[in-house]
């Protein structure tokens, strides 16, 4: 009988134990809080790659523009050449952003255009639009320079052997370059790096 209801209040233990280990928990974080869940790209990281990549742009003296204008610039998606599924549309429009908001560069908004050939082809040819304020046709600012960039990953395993926990080493890098639209020639290049390694234990959930 003592062993019965032993065994009793051990199966209500650990059914609470699970039950309440079971039980999803949410708190506010901060979006400039440095948080990791594994060696694996995530929004931190973006963070830190466009702020390390768009600080030297806001700071530098352009040589490639002229006396106090702005250079117009073209940004293009960034190239994902890693094997995971990152949005790197998210980094592009984050730099973007951030020239935008320095005040010292002109974006075309490229990733608008087909929306802007459609208002324009409704404006002038729907009937519906007051020929007095439709927008005058051939008047869109052509881009001087245009940003590039390749986001790439190379991932490193512990070789099998005997061990408590399983290694990984992952290494990030995106280079991104300014291109002068007419000489074709690089006119600025950067790069930055991300590199972290995980330890993780064989059994565990």
């Amino acid at each position: 009988m003592k062993q019965s209801r032993s065994s009793l209040i051990l199966g209500l233990v650990l059914s609470l134990s699970i039950a309440f280990g079971c039980t999803a928990t949410v708190r506010e974080v901060s979006p400039d809080d440095i948080l990791h869940y594994d060696e694996s790209y995530d929004a931190s990281d973006k963070r830190r790659i466009v702020q390390r990549l768009v600080e030297p742009l806001k700071t530098r003296s352009f040589p490639i523009s002229g006396a106090g204008e702005k250079p117009v610039m073209i940004l293009y998606s960034i190239a994902n050449r890693t094997d995971e599924h990152i949005s790197t549309d998210g980094i592009a429009d984050d730099i973007q952003m951030e020239l935008v908001r320095s005040g010292l560069f002109s974006m075309v908004n490229e990733s608008k255009r087909d929306n802007i050939m459609r208002e324009l082809d409704y404006q002038y040819g729907s009937g519906n639009v007051d020929s007095g304020t439709m927008v005058e046709r051939a008047r869109q600012i052509g881009a001087d320079y245009m940003m590039t960039g390749t986001l790439r990953s190379i991932e490193k395993k512990e070789p099998r052997q005997v061990r408590l926990k399983k290694r990984t080493l992952k290494y990030y890098s995106l280079n991104l370059e300014i291109t002068d639209i007419k000489t074709g020639l690089i006119e600025w290049a950067d790069q930055v790096e991300v590199m972290r390694e995980s330890a993780k234990p064989f059994i565990g959930w």
